[in-house]
């Protein structure tokens, strides 16, 4: 069955008059330069001449990787500008699901295409036949009533008919049309009243956002040195002794390391919301930046420099503690 369709949609590519019409079915259904060369013929012929996009038509048959991942996506954009996929389907155009289903969604596009250049009628033009397929239509949803009774049975017996709810008048929804229209004006009334209260300005200065973050970066920093310190002189001897002492109770040291501790973890919290806010503030000045790194960015790279540090140094005042509380057990 999908053989025939197949020989069917060859048929009507010859008579659409592609080039390649005899290529080997495979070719036009899995991935590769041939299914892509349809495909962009195809589209161009459904978009006509005012197109948004330009044909790319690549020179010979090689493309190396690149070329063709942009060559998919650029399809994919394409076939769903023209509502064929409902989103930008790269798999799609490289050819999805069983040879049934690859041939199904090739007929469709050739018979869009046969649609768009050839009318039912050999005496009428295209849009001759498209203002009559639109009259059919008014035709039906204006006798909708008569043509979907019950008495016609064009629905299964589960399918119940909602005729018993009649068409709204027009003036009615001519009225709540001005009522939301109204709405809408009052609406951007405020959003325009709102913008000229609060003008934008992409070239602000951040500069004394920028001198508050510094500030607080900085007291960061120091806090860290006052706790490495504190650590380095008075606590990290204890840890590397040969012999563990004897610990009674929290001496001012320890009081101390614990109040340092305090603060920092007070900054830990909230250095990265500095930091993207940081991140987003200085978007503004990438275009004039000059490649260097700025002073807050230095500052948050010390930071994570004594942080390094800080987190080795409790690992191992952690094991001390449980290396004490250990041998107390034993005893």
């Amino acid at each position: 069955m999908a053989a025939k369709q197949m020989e069917e949609i060859q048929r009507k590519l010859t008579m659409l008059n592609y080039p390649r019409a005899n290529a080997p079915a495979q070719s036009l259904l899995f991935a590769g330069m041939e299914r892509y060369a349809l495909l962009e013929w195809l589209f161009f012929r459904l978009l006509g001449d005012k197109s948004p996009f330009s044909q790319q038509n690549p020179q010979g048959d090689g493309m190396d990787r690149d070329e063709e991942t942009s060559r998919i996506q650029y399809l994919a954009e394409i076939a769903k500008f023209l509502g064929i996929t409902t989103t930008i389907d790269t798999e799609a155009i490289q050819g999805r699901g069983s040879y049934e289903d690859r041939t199904e969604m090739l007929r469709l596009i050739v018979d869009l295409v046969e649609a768009s250049i050839y009318a039912d009628n050999p005496d009428w033009s295209v849009d001759e036949q498209a203002a009559k397929d639109i009259q059919l239509i008014d035709a039906i949803a204006e006798r909708q009533a008569q043509i979907f009774s019950e008495e016609c049975k064009l629905f299964p017996a589960d399918v119940q008919i909602q005729s018993i709810y009649p068409l709204p008048d027009v003036s009615e929804l001519e009225s709540k049309l001005a009522e939301q229209s109204k709405i809408l004006i009052n609406l951007q009334q405020k959003v325009d009243d709102l913008a000229s209260k609060h003008a934008y300005n992409p070239d602000e200065e951040y500069g004394e956002v920028e001198s508050q973050l510094r500030v607080h970066l900085e007291s960061f920093l120091e806090t860290a040195r006052t706790f490495n310190m504190i650590y380095t002189k008075e606590i990290r001897p204890w840890t590397h002794m040969m012999e563990v002492p004897q610990l009674h109770g929290f001496g001012p040291a320890a009081n101390r390391l614990l109040e340092a501790y305090k603060m920092l973890l007070k900054f830990l919290g909230n250095l990265r919301n500095l930091r993207d806010s940081y991140a987003a503030l200085a978007v503004g000045l990438s275009e004039t930046s000059t490649g260097e790194a700025s002073s807050v960015t230095r500052i948050i790279t010390e930071c994570e420099s004594s942080l390094t540090f800080l987190n080795r140094d409790l690992g191992i005042l952690s094991a001390s503690i449980a290396r004490e509380r250990g041998e107390e057990l034993l005893l």
